[in-house]
């Protein structure tokens, strides 16, 4: 879901011209959150927050909740704090996963071109869907009704000539709603925005253009571009100067694949001892191992995540030579990463793994262990098979140390490439 800025002037009627307009941006209104409802009716209507323990961040809220100012990555005693009366709700990702293939597979229904681009949120070329299911708009309808029947959920839908301006549609078409914005109407949408809706606009990057006087896509796009680049870079700047006359020619992009997966965690309280630590990294390990296998890929750099009890974070990352989908594998190399890591002494807040230089498995060569050259591809092949287990009697049927069985004076097979941590 995006939470980029909206402007009360960019939430009107642009017109009914649909040539074009064949991109379309389909967003889930509150997802985690709604499906949650879907399981509880009875939470209709009241602020309700999904997310970890007091010590984590909320990962979705209704929109009630979002009336005393709560969001997404807001930590949950922040966001306790502003609505104490909220309903919080641990999340289960498992049913978030399920309801998303269903959407995605509803999608693909309509045209070979999705581009899945987060759990929640997709693009879609309806061009060659027109003549069999009509104009954009009717498509878009049809396929709020069918999300909103299929999975009780609703989801917004932005219509426009490129993949930019049908994403600020969506998001101004929340919730539960559509936006079109003819082809001609483009520039026009784009001039009644806040400069912070770009693309590549972040909050550092808006203080630098506020100190310009720059605050708006109407200001951006009238600045000089050489003075423009002179103030961001140059690229980037030439960039931003095309978003801001809503020139965005990238096509969509079936089989978008995710450039990483990660997982990471919280503690209820600071951890200081170590072994607890180890403990934790072991698991998430194994979660985005998992995650690789049931993707289909596999990984080439290993970072890990830590952050302090004085909230400073440490990110430090390998590079191997061969890419792994191996949770053994994953573990030992974040395991000599957190042991590089200078804690100064403080306890752990958080830690985290991700597996990042992501490839297909199927035409990615894997060079074998120096484990699975001597017995064969063992470790793989078992942790393959707990995922079998896992799909068919929930995730806690068997841990992580089981299926690792890592010992202290395990040491990875994987040859390390000689590149600096990062």
């Amino acid at each position: 879901m995006s939470r980029a800025p909206r402007a009360v002037l960019a939430r009107r009627d642009w017109g009914s011209d649909e040539s074009g307009t064949s991109i379309l941006h389909v967003d889930m209104d509150a997802f985690f959150a709604s499906v949650e409802l879907v399981r509880r009716p009875a939470l209709r209507g009241l602020p309700v927050i999904v997310g970890g323990g007091p010590r984590g961040v909320v990962l979705a809220s209704t929109y009630e909740a979002r009336a005393f100012g709560v969001h997404s990555a807001m930590p949950m005693a922040t966001a306790i704090r502003a609505c104490p009366q909220a309903v919080v709700i641990p999340p289960t990702h498992g049913i978030y996963h399920e309801v998303s293939r269903g959407v995605m597979d509803l999608l693909g229904s309509v045209t070979a071109l999705v581009e899945q681009v987060s759990i929640d949120e997709a693009f879609l070329d309806v061009s060659g869907a027109r003549r069999r299911m009509g104009p954009p708009t009717v498509i878009a309808e049809h396929i709020r009704t069918q999300v909103r029947s299929r999975f009780g959920v609703t989801c917004s839908v932005g219509v426009a000539a490129s993949k930019l301006v049908a994403k600020l549609g969506s998001s101004h078409a929340k919730p539960d709603g559509m936006m079109l914005v003819p082809k001609a109407a483009t520039v026009d949408f784009m001039r009644a925005l806040p400069v912070g809706a770009l693309w590549g606009v972040g909050e550092r990057t808006e203080q630098v253009l506020a100190r310009w006087g720059v605050r708006t896509v109407a200001e951006l796009a009238d600045l000089d571009v050489t003075t423009l680049q002179q103030i961001v870079g140059k690229a980037h700047g030439a960039h931003l100067h095309d978003l801001a006359w809503g020139r965005d020619p990238r096509p969509v992009s079936p089989g978008h694949q995710e450039k990483s997966i990660g997982a990471e965690e919280t503690f209820d309280t600071d951890v200081a001892d170590a072994d607890v630590v180890e403990t934790k990294t072991l698991e998430l390990a194994d979660r985005c191992a998992a995650r690789l296998r049931r993707a289909g890929v596999v990984g080439r750099t290993v970072s890990i995540k830590v952050r302090t009890s004085d909230f400073r974070t440490l990110n430090r990352s390998h590079t191997l030579v061969t890419p792994t989908d191996v949770g053994r594998e994953v573990f030992l190399v974040a395991r000599a990463l957190l042991a590089g890591v200078d804690l100064r002494g403080l306890p752990v807040r958080l830690v985290g793994v991700r597996v990042e230089g992501l490839s297909r498995a199927d035409v990615t060569a894997c060079q074998p262990t120096l484990e699975e050259a001597v017995a064969g591809p063992g470790r793989r092949d078992a942790e393959r098979a707990v995922d079998e287990v896992r799909a068919r009697f929930g995730r806690s049927a068997i841990g992580p140390g089981a299926v690792l069985a890592v010992g202290k004076q395990d040491r990875s097979t994987t040859t390390f490439a000689p590149v600096e941590l990062s």
